[in-house]
């Protein structure tokens, strides 16, 4: 699980960093205008902010990723041992399923 977290967090974090030095060298955060006020007063505040929403992004990103690269084993598979699954589940081992 903590492997996963990593494969999760580490591309996205890097990704992240490389998008707000790319997205404030291109606009300046003090003149992003939201109904004629500015978004955010101070530039170190624009920062952090748009550091944070890229690395939101890149979290999402990273985490359909890992998503969807299950295998159909891992997606059917049943958490509950044969013996506990409920009467009528075609998984239970006592022959008492319906199929």
């Amino acid at each position: 699980m903590m492997q996963r977290l990593i494969h999760i967090l580490w591309p996205s974090f890097l990704v992240a960093g490389v998008a707000d030095i790319v997205f404030t060298t291109l606009f300046d955060p003090l003149q992003l205008m939201y109904r004629g006020e500015a978004l955010i007063g101070q530039r170190i505040a624009a920062y952090t902010v748009g550091f944070f929403v890229f690395w939101l992004l890149g979290i999402a990103s990273s985490a359909l990723t890992c998503y969807f690269q299950r295998s159909a084993d891992e997606i059917n598979r049943c958490p509950l041992p044969p013996r506990k699954r409920p009467e009528g589940c075609p998984k239970r081992d006592d022959g008492s399923g319906c199929c």
